[in-house]
């Protein structure tokens, strides 16, 4: 062999073990993007089931409030139906809905001081309240991971890679303007 043959068998080798370390990089940050999303479906799974008990308890005394009941049910069921559709734009507009409905209905609670001191009630505002917290902080991990993914996809030179073997942007979890509102307190306690 000359030293040109080896040269180029050098130079091949390590271009060859640079596109491995890129695209093992893309592997790993599509990867954390699946990990992040995974983490938020446990949270959003935890309190699907914990809404209908919260409902329920808030049923035994809120009578006249059915409408802010049923706003929570269906919004619970949005949010349902765009998680297991995996699509974030739509679970975006869904957990702002049911966000709007969970605050009304902790709004309403306070002119039902039954309701308020039940139990029930407590823990699973406790509970629930502690998920939307989580849910809060997962976004944002997940927001984050999907960022740099697209980001890096975009990049000289693994945006070449990326584009030869197929790996693609994924979307933000983004909520709706009304959910990043200003909330009117005084509406809410004006009852």
């Amino acid at each position: 062999m000359t030293t040109s043959t080896i040269v180029l068998l050098g130079i091949l080798v390590v271009a060859l073990v640079y596109l491995v370390t890129i695209y093992n990089h893309l592997v790993n940050l599509k990867h954390g993007v699946s990990k992040a999303w995974s983490n938020i479906e446990v949270l959003l799974k935890q309190r699907h089931d914990e809404l209908p008990k919260l409902v329920e308890v808030c049923k035994q005394y809120m009578g006249y409030e059915q409408e802010t009941l049923e706003r929570v049910m269906q919004a619970r069921s949005q949010v349902a139906t765009a998680q297991q559709a995996h699509d974030v734009k739509a679970l975006g507009a869904a957990e702002g809905m049911l966000r709007m409905g969970l605050g009304q209905l902790f709004a309403v609670a306070e002119d039902y001081p039954d309701l308020k001191a039940n139990e029930n009630f407590r823990h699973l505002q406790q509970r629930i309240s502690g998920l939307e917290n989580a849910i809060a902080d997962r976004r944002e991990y997940y927001n984050e991971s999907v960022n740099r993914n697209n980001v890096r996809i975009q990049q000289f030179p693994d945006v070449i890679v990326a584009r030869l073997f197929g790996f693609g942007p994924f979307e933000l979890l983004q909520f709706s303007a009304a959910e990043t509102a200003d909330v009117d307190i005084k509406a809410l306690f004006g009852r």
